[in-house]
């Protein structure tokens, strides 16, 4: 009898359809119009876990595309330290799958009052951070039901690449953009299991990448802490360079992700050099690439892409692991911090 999917599985194989679906309502470009006037001189970030990976993807196409920098919100300096930041003229980005949290939705209302444009990239346009906000993005995932986050993470980051996009008249952008739904679909059929089989009897492990590819590189370390029980870091292929990389043995498998743009000789460099010293890497993409992968599309949505396989590669480890990947041990759907 075959076993019936997890939600997770389930969910991951929904990821094209749940992009497909975003790209077609074309709210991004709505959101870009009411963008355009505005003189904004910088850009402020505000989510969690897996949200904030999202927002680390679109740091990089803020700042590459538009030349604005960006800036990461502390929720405590409002909720613990009872402080607002100055913010007047900015745009304040708040994603959150549920909107639900507390701390991001009192950043968001105090960025708001402090005289920021609020824009909310969410699950639930009716969610209280959605509310609180001047403009709303909705990523139209559809419901998600396993605690680790899938297709959510991935229309989060479609999300945003298509709102900067739109808002650079980036046409090479919006084209890489449009090939993903197809690429994600053929993405469901990589298979990543050599990667998982590494990681049996890791005592940790290491995700590296660098640019675009950093928000992906972070989520997959989170999902290997969250949904293996594996203590994972994600780090940067230049950060990995410096300190961590005492930690990094033989013991340690290491997954690096290499997209084809300017850092990339940094990371194939990288992986040359841990495999030189005995490291069990596992590569995507370039001439040191050891897993399955669809060759290079546009190098801001390749590593939207490479979560497909990670995820599937995750599921699939922690069910042989007898573990259930929907219900991780002392995790909730929706976490409410403050």
């Amino acid at each position: 009898m075959t076993a019936t999917p997890t939600s997770m599985a389930r969910e991951i194989a929904e990821i094209p359809q749940a992009a497909e679906r975003l790209l077609a309502a074309g709210e991004a470009a709505r959101i870009a119009e009411a963008l355009n006037p505005k003189d904004i001189p910088f850009v402020v970030l505000c989510g969690r876990g897996s949200s904030g990976h999202a927002g680390v993807a679109l740091r990089y196409l803020i700042e590459t595309r538009l030349g604005l920098p960006v800036s990461a919100s502390a929720p405590s300096v409002v909720t613990g330290y009872d402080r607002s930041p100055r913010v007047a003229g900015a745009l304040f980005v708040v994603v959150s799958q549920s909107g639900r949290s507390p701390d991001l939705v009192a950043a968001t209302q105090a960025a708001r009052a402090g005289g920021a444009l609020t824009l909310a990239l969410v699950n639930d346009p009716d969610s209280p951070a959605a509310k609180a906000s001047d403009l709303v993005l909705p990523i139209l995932a559809g419901p998600e039901r396993a605690v680790a986050a899938t297709k959510t993470v991935t229309n989060s980051m479609i999300a945003g690449a298509a709102l900067v996009a739109a808002w650079a008249g980036d046409r090479d952008l919006a084209d890489g953009l449009a090939a993903l739904p197809g690429r994600l679909t053929q993405a469901l059929a990589l298979d990543w299991s050599a990667w998982g089989a590494d990681l049996d009897g890791a005592p940790a492990a290491f995700v590296t990448g660098r640019g675009h590819g950093l928000g992906t590189v972070r989520e997959i370390a989170l999902k290997l802490a969250e949904t293996l029980r594996l203590p994972a870091l994600g780090y940067s292929a230049a950060e990995l360079r410096h300190g961590p990389r005492a930690s990094v043995s033989a013991g340690t498998p290491v997954l690096a992700l290499r997209q084809a743009d300017a850092v990339a000789d940094g990371i194939d460099g990288l992986v040359r050099d841990l495999r030189r010293d005995g490291v069990r890497v596992q590569a995507c993409g370039g001439p040191a690439g050891t897993l399955p992968w669809l060759g290079d599309g546009h190098p801001a949505c390749d590593p939207i892409a490479m979560l497909v396989p990670a995820y599937r590669a995750i599921e699939a480890e922690s069910r042989r692991r007898g573990l259930d990947p929907d219900a991780p041990a002392g995790l909730t759907k929706v976490t409410e911090t403050l």
